[in-house]
């Protein structure tokens, strides 16, 4: 794997070495993959710490499963949730008090793009006035493309309803009560405790702002980030998660504590990565094609700790495609995992189907 290195210049002497096991064995329990949380709000806004990606209908809801005990087709409209056109204008739920974090953090730095930012915002805003409509109908008013109205969304005055049947209604809420360098920050930290270890470019990418904004936001972090070195190049962590992060260092083996089985959606966050990221996440070259794919993502099929290969959906018919042979406990596993998603539109029981 090719080795990487445009973080920021050092801040402190010591560099903390973690392998790939290491790396993995953090990712996921930071992100409750080994072991769900209890359900409420507290937990929703954990599984969402990083936003979920909703872009495909009911992606976060499975998110959320694969997170949260106790999970229901409905919880996705839990009142602590929101959605919103979150990092590169994807739809996203995110936890209701950090509507800024993923919006204003992402407003444009040049006067260009900020400009047609609030505009935006301000030519919706004027127009519904207090109304909540479809963003075609909002569109067709206004006499723009409705995917412009996206624009507005780093101002974070907009919300938006999708469940993924019909076209997503929009309305508008007041201005955050922070500012876009605290917000930028804020999410910076978010990508860095959930992403870790990462780098200034990919929290650009991740974040859909410019590689001068990402370098900015690190280089505003200072003291804040920790210097490590990984199998694919120097990259960075919070200085705060340097203990977690140790303390799973003795539990990164075979034997370690991790989940059977979970089935993760289209754009879940532990595969929400680009470049040398994926090859640390799947090493191997054809497998990497499988998953990230042109188009539309399939779902990664998660046992004990590694991705062993994809699934998609249609109605009850849950498809499996395995990258090697499993065993009976395994697959018994991901059957289990599978009759458990908490799908609103089933109309009988799951059915796994297992592709070669």
């Amino acid at each position: 794997m090719p080795r990487r290195s445009n973080a920021p210049h050092a801040m402190t002497a010591h560099w903390l070495d973690l392998s790939r096991a290491q790396i993995l064995a953090y990712r996921r329990a930071v992100q409750a993959l080994d072991r769900r949380l209890l359900a409420g709000p507290e937990s929703l806004r954990r599984a969402a710490w990083a936003g979920l990606q909703d872009s495909m209908p009911r992606a976060a809801l499975l998110s959320i499963h694969a997170r949260v005990e106790g999970t229901a087709p409905t919880s996705w409209e839990d009142p602590s949730l929101v959605q919103l056109w979150g990092p590169r204008f994807s739809a996203y739920v995110v936890a209701r008090p950090d509507v800024a974090v993923f919006s204003l953090g992402r407003l444009p730095d040049d006067a260009k793009g900020r400009r047609r930012a609030e505009t935006t915002a301000a030519r919706l805003r004027a127009f519904l006035d207090g109304r909540t409509m479809t963003y075609a109908e909002v569109g067709h008013a206004l006499g723009i493309n409705p995917n412009a109205l996206r624009y507005a969304a780093p101002t974070g005055t907009v919300l938006i309803r999708w469940d993924g049947a019909r076209l997503p209604t929009i309305w508008t809420i007041p201005p955050p009560e922070i500012s876009p360098g605290e917000a930028r920050l804020e999410l910076a930290r978010r990508y860095l405790n959930v992403f870790g270890p990462a780098t200034p470019d990919g929290f650009a990418r991740w974040a859909g702002i410019g590689a001068r904004g990402g370098r900015a936001a690190f280089e505003a972090l200072g003291r804040a980030l920790a210097p490590v070195r990984t199998p694919i190049g120097d990259s960075w962590i919070l200085a705060g998660d340097e203990p977690t992060i140790r303390g799973l260092a003795g539990q990164a083996g075979p034997d370690a504590p991790v989940a059977d089985a979970r089935l993760l959606p289209s754009g879940d966050t532990y595969f929400l990565l680009h470049g040398a990221d994926r090859e640390l996440l799947v090493p191997e070259a054809d497998r990497r094609g499988a998953l990230w794919t042109p188009r539309v993502w399939p779902g990664a099929v998660l046992v004990r700790g590694e991705i062993v290969g994809t699934w998609r959906r249609a109605g009850v018919d849950v498809m499996i495609q395995p990258w090697r042979r499993l065993d009976p406990e395994e697959r018994t596993a991901i059957e289990r995992e599978a009759a458990s998603l908490p799908l609103p539109d089933l109309r009988g029981p799951i059915r796994v189907r297992w592709e070669a």
